[in-house]
């Protein structure tokens, strides 16, 4: 991953992004600490400016025409745990990294972070997860800089629903991540490595290799839906759970391109850069895939990524 140090400006974010597209940040720089990450956001909050964090830029994307205010690129790394089962985590750590700390030392919960190539913080945003689980479970404190104050806060406080937090919207309350406190169960470190194996042995069969940000969607939950496709397996249509990737697929837009953007042939929920796709590209493409199902099925896709920067060109 690309770093750079210190104030800038007009910074392509393209090297920060997994999907290795969109423009400039305005005003850009790299944090190392919590110390730094602090001031860059108290910094922020107290001129009025926007602030965009970016950790590995797994589940962004930028728009091409640029990042207004200040881009964060967070690479705080510390976990520390302690025997009784208490993490303290920075927000800027590698999600899979954590697993693997907490597993080494017999802590279970965080099997499904194997293979997931993003931070703490942006699972925290997106509350990621996997095969029933999410990082929302086992949070006990959040510390955060908000109003330009630093202070711990409760979980409720994000507001954790399906993919989702307060984080993620429109109205988002201006915040930054800091770091997190949470509890782990002890468990047998057989079973844990077992269970993280198979997870990640599943994303390898699924995850194409082209530039992409994983799923681009959220899956649809909605019980009237899953009984009404029978060619959806029966677990999914007992709870009420259907993939986005079905419904692409289903929608005839497996392999579909858009300029240098293509729907994934390997997992139709992907989205992925065949070269040189621009934002624009991508953006485009989901709208039309949002589009087609919403005509084919009457539900209307929620994409997980998140579009960051001025859009308005597009949206209008």
């Amino acid at each position: 991953m690309a770093e750079a140090t210190g104030f800038q400006s007009s910074i392509s974010l393209k090297p920060f992004t997994t999907l290795k597209a969109g423009g400039e940040a305005e005003q850009f720089i790299c944090v190392r600490n919590l110390r730094q990450l602090e001031e860059a956001a108290v910094w922020s909050q107290m001129t009025g400016g926007a602030c965009t964090l970016i950790g590995w830029g797994s589940n962004i994307l930028p728009s091409d025409d640029g990042v207004p205010g200040l881009s964060i690129l967070n690479r705080t790394r510390s976990i520390q745990i302690q025997p009784n089962g208490l993490v303290l985590a920075d927000s800027g750590c590698g999600f899979q990294e954590l697993f693997l700390k907490t597993a080494q030392a017999g802590l279970r919960g965080l099997e499904f972070a194997v293979g997931i190539p993003g931070t703490l913080g942006g699972a925290l945003v997106s509350n990621a997860g996997a095969y029933r689980s999410s990082v929302s479970e086992f949070l006990t404190r959040i510390e955060i800089v908000s109003g330009g104050i630093r202070k711990w806060v409760d979980p409720s406080w994000m507001e954790f629903s399906y993919r989702d937090s307060v984080l993620r919207r429109d109205d988002k309350t201006k915040a930054v991540l800091l770091q997190i406190e949470m509890h782990l169960p002890v468990g047998e470190p057989k079973k844990i490595y077992d269970e993280a194996r198979e997870y990640q042995r599943q994303r390898i069969g699924k995850q194409p290799p082209s530039p992409s940000a994983g799923s681009f969607f959220k899956n649809v939950n909605s019980l009237d839906l899953a009984e009404s496709l029978p060619g959806l397996p029966i677990p999914l249509r007992t709870a009420g759970v259907v993939p986005a990737g079905y419904l692409i697929e289903a929608s005839g837009l497996k392999g579909h391109r858009h300029g240098g953007a293509e729907m994934g042939k390997r997992h139709a929920n992907f989205i992925l850069n065949t070269g040189n796709a621009s934002a624009a590209d991508i953006y485009e493409l989901a709208q039309h895939v949002k589009e087609s199902v919403l005509s084919k099925f009457g539900v209307e896709l929620e994409e997980e990524v998140l579009y960051i920067g001025n859009w308005s060109r597009w949206r209008a």
